[in-house]
C-alpha cells in the first residue's frame, strides 16, 4: 500500500515549475509501541514540563527556547524570532545547483523522501527534470524547511521518481581525520586477502530485504500474543547472558580452514 504523502508543494527548476507530494521511505506502522504504565494502578501516565526551581507544572503555552549563556542564564527566543529567520516558503523546492552524484559521499546522507509528480499538468515537466539529472549524472541541491527546521536536501532521480535525501549539517560532522586510524597501515599479505576473499565468495548472496529484519519485534509480538492467550501478565524473566567468547586470530584459523579444505579435497 502506497504511503500517504505528508508534504506537498511545487518543485522548481529555472522558470520549470510542477505540483508534487513527498512520502517517507519508511515506515514505522508495523513497529510496536509501548504506553508507560502505573505498575500499582495499571494505569497509563503522562509527561509533563515542570519548572526546576518552584516544581510547579508548566502550562504549553508558556513555553520558550532558551540558550544557556553562564550560569543560570539564558538567551530566551520566541517561536514569532524563529520563524522569521527560516525560508519564505516552505512548499517550494528550488533547485539552486546541479553537482556531480559520485562528488558527495555517503556520510551526508541523511533521511530519504519520495518526491512524485501530483497532478497530470505537472507530470511532463517533472519527468524532464528527472531524466536531465540522470542524462548529466547530476544530483539537484535545494534547501526545504521539513519537520519545522530548514534543511540542504538533495534530489536524486530514482526509477520513475526523484528520492529526496535531507542533508547533514556540517556542524554534526567530525573530521575523518580526528576518527580514522592515524598514519600509515601496513598492507596486509596478498594470499591472505586472496583466501579470505574466496570464503567471502562462498557467503555472497543476493540483496534481500529478510537480511536486515528485526528479530528483536518477531520475539516481542511472540510474548504480547501469548500474554494475550493467558489473559494475565507475568513478568518475562531475563535470559542469561551468553558465555564470553575466546578471541581468535581470524588469519589463523582461516588458514587451518582453507588447509582443512586443501586436505579433504585431494
Amino acid at each position: 500500500m502506497a504511503g500517504r504523502p505528508f508534504w506537498a508543494g511545487h518543485l522548481r527548476l529555472s522558470l520549470v515549475t510542477c505540483a508534487v507530494s513527498m512520502i517517507p521511505t519508511r515506515t514505522e506502522a508495523e513497529r510496536i509501541r509501548f504506553h508507560m504504565m502505573n505498575r500499582q494502578t495499571g494505569n497509563r501516565v503522562f509527561v509533563q514540563y515542570v519548572d526546576a526551581v518552584t516544581s510547579t507544572p508548566v502550562d504549553d503555552g508558556d513555553l520558550v527556547k532558551g540558550y544557556p549563556c553562564g550560569d543560570d542564564q539564558y538567551v530566551v527566543l520566541e517561536d514569532d524570532e524563529l520563524d522569521a529567520i527560516a525560508l519564505e516558503s516552505t512548499r517550494t523546492i528550488d533547485i539552486e545547483c546541479f553537482v556531480d552524484r559520485e562528488a558527495i559521499g555517503w556520510v551526508w546522507y541523511d533521511t530519504p523522501h519520495y518526491l512524485l509528480p501530483d497532478d497530470e499538468i505537472g507530470t511532463e515537466a517533472f519527468t524532464v527534470i528527472r531524466d536531465a539529472m540522470r542524462h548529466t549524472g547530476t544530483v539537484g541541491i535545494a534547501r526545504l524547511v521539513l519537520y519545522r527546521r530548514e534543511h540542504a536536501v538533495l534530489l536524486e532521480p530514482r526509477d520513475n521518481g526523484i528520492v529526496v535525501w535531507t542533508l547533514r549539517y556540517g556542524v554534526d560532522m567530525r573530521d575523518p581525520a580526528e576518527s580514522l586510524p592515524a598514519g600509515d597501515i601496513p598492507a596486509p599479505n596478498r594470499q591472505d586477502v586472496a583466501q579470505l576473499g574466496k570464503v567471502m565468495a562462498g557467503l555472497t548472496r543476493p540483496w534481500n530485504a529478510a537480511m536486515v529484519h528485526d528479530p528483536v519485534q518477531a520475539r516481542l509480538k511472540g510474548i504480547i500474543d501469548a500474554r494475550r492467550r493467558s489473559r494475565r501478565s507475568r513478568p518475562v524473566r531475563r535470559s542469561e547472558p551468553p558465555a564470553e567468547e575466546k578471541i581468535v586470530n581470524i588469519m589463523d584459523t582461516l588458514r587451518a580452514s582453507l588447509k582443512s579444505s586443501d586436505r579433504n579435497g585431494s
